[in-house]
């Protein structure tokens, strides 16, 4: 008797397919100019602004042709919305691995969520900060400014993505007993809080008032971490 020797798909041996190579390296061409192209848009708008900065510019600062960006970006706006996706990424990162200040332990479970809820609003003021230019990036955002040509599918997804970077906030609060429209109320004053004074700062008009954004921040957040010290 003759044994079949017909297998079944999952024992025939998976081969590499044989221009896997060549994909894979035109994969990594191709991310290493898109981040050329980011780059120069980058430092295009940061000194020029988004209207100024137009595609032949940024196309001149990567060491392309105009029309050679369209295999990367559509548009101008795009491009922006790209950069300042990444710049949120990095901010949600930022407020993620916050850790209260000195990484003393709290003494019970309910005083280690207030420190870590002050120390996410300040990763999340001290982001900015820091990093001014990501703050110019993001204005339209903070100010209700529409960059024109920013579709509005693009604007959200910008928009979700600086609520993402505000949720471990949200979700904080309610964890301290706040409902979800309470916390959403809380969330809304703290990041309010925090663009004002950033404003104020970023711009130097705080000088006006012979004041520190930092010191201004810690005096608002003191009296909200005592109201959710107590008992829930």
């Amino acid at each position: 008797m003759v044994k079949s020797t017909v297998r079944s798909p999952d024992d025939e041996p998976v081969l590499p397919a044989p221009n896997a190579p060549r994909v894979l390296r035109e994969a990594a061409i191709n991310e290493t100019r898109r981040t050329l192209i980011l780059d120069a848009a980058r430092s295009a708008f940061f000194e020029l602004g988004l209207e100024g900065a137009s595609l032949r510019e940024i196309a001149k600062r990567a060491g392309y042709t105009p029309g050679a960006l369209y295999s990367y970006f559509g548009s101008r706006e795009e491009i922006y919305a790209a950069l300042l996706g990444e710049s949120l990424h990095r901010l949600k990162q930022c407020v993620d691995d916050a850790t209260p200040a000195g990484g003393v332990a709290a003494t019970d479970e309910r005083a280690a969520l207030v420190a870590l809820l002050r120390a996410r609003a300040m990763a999340f003021f001290g982001f900015y900060r820091d990093h001014p230019q990501d703050m110019d990036l993001g204005f339209y955002l903070f100010n209700g400014a529409r960059p024109r040509g920013l579709t509005p599918e693009l604007n959200q997804q910008l928009n979700r993505r600086l609520q993402a970077a505000l949720l471990p906030i949200q979700e904080l609060l309610a964890q301290l007993g706040l409902n979800e429209a309470e916390a959403v109320i809380e969330t809304s004053a703290i990041f309010a809080h925090i663009v004002g004074l950033l404003m104020l700062n970023n711009t130097g008009r705080i000088r006006l008032f012979g004041q520190n954004a930092h010191d201004l921040l810690v005096r608002y957040l003191d009296p909200l971490s005592a109201r959710f010290a107590g008992p829930a």
